[in-house]
């Protein structure tokens, strides 16, 4: 078990990645989640949709987050 002060190993990236491939696939992997949110949405009610939509945006604002930060890697390298 992780202490306070150091992450839980089950879930860190590997460290031999650079920074903008990981970046590439945190992008890839909130697209995909927004996907399955925007599908999971329209087989909801209309009261239970609008919460999955919701969260779909907020999956999007995180992929155009890190999509900058992609584009800001690729220009220092």
């Amino acid at each position: 078990m992780a202490s306070v002060n150091e992450p839980e190993r089950m879930y860190l990236a590997n460290p031999k990645y650079d920074s903008e491939s990981l970046l590439a696939n945190a992008s890839e992997t909130l697209s995909s989640a927004s996907e399955m949110l925007n599908n999971f949405a329209a087989a909801l009610e209309p009261s239970h949709r609008k919460t999955a939509l919701g969260i779909a945006q907020v999956v999007m604002l995180g992929e155009l987050a890190v999509n900058q930060a992609l584009d800001n890697v690729e220009v220092k390298a």
